[in-house]
């Protein structure tokens, strides 16, 4: 058994958060060393406490997961990066280990399977729940799409390209509302539009295309 494994908690709810630090001291050779809400503050805690495993949740305010994931590998890369998300999607899962993840779970993973991942991503595993190394399997089987050759950023707007930075991001609608003092309904027309004048549909999809253009590096 690994012996001391030091784990920062990466999630914007404070329910999950409690959840996951009274999982993890169950055990006495995991530690919680800090916790954060927010993508900037993963990062910052990450550097201070050099933790040997972040347990990251994709969906983050201020800088995405996979946003996060990416300056992980490439600032600390001995840190060992475990995915914890409601998404599935086969696209969400092979851009995580793209980005360089080292495991992916569920939120809905029992309390045994989450301490069990750690200790196998830090033991220099990879860990794949069982459900979501089936969407990875079809994933690398099938191919996922990428971006349309169509999709042109000139063709969004201003407030467009906002949008997609924060969905980008991980933000949800609502908080995007109220970052830009506008209607969900606005936010949601905006999302509708440039995801049809991209051609892509899905949140992998547009956050893959974002990193691409720079969008996340240039905000």
């Amino acid at each position: 058994m690994t012996a001391g494994i030091r784990i920062l908690v990466a999630d914007d709810h404070s329910v999950v958060r409690e959840g996951l630090r009274h999982v993890l001291t169950g055990a006495p050779e995991l530690t919680v060393v800090g916790e954060a809400a927010t993508g900037p503050e993963a990062m910052a805690l990450a550097a201070s406490e050099r933790p040997d495993v972040v347990l990251l949740d994709l969906t983050m305010p201020g800088a995405g997961g996979l946003e996060v994931l990416r300056h992980l590998r490439s600032t600390l890369p001995e840190i060992r990066v475990l995915i914890l998300s409601v998404h599935d999607d086969p696209e969400y899962v092979l851009e995580s280990v793209r980005a360089g993840a080292h495991g992916y779970l569920r939120k809905d993973s029992s309390p045994a399977e989450i301490r069990q991942a750690i200790r196998a991503v830090c033991a220099g595993d990879a860990y794949f729940s069982p459900p979501v190394a089936r969407h990875l399997t079809t994933a690398l089987r099938d191919g996922t799409p990428a971006p349309a050759p169509e999709a042109d950023l000139s063709a969004l707007t201003a407030r467009e390209r906002e949008v997609l930075v924060r969905i980008a991001r991980g933000l949800t609608n609502r908080e995007t509302a109220a970052e830009f003092g506008i209607s969900v309904r606005t936010v949601e027309a905006h999302r509708d539009s440039l995801m049809r004048k991209l051609r892509i549909h899905t949140v992998a999809g547009l956050t893959r295309f974002a990193i691409s253009q720079g969008l996340l590096a240039s905000q």
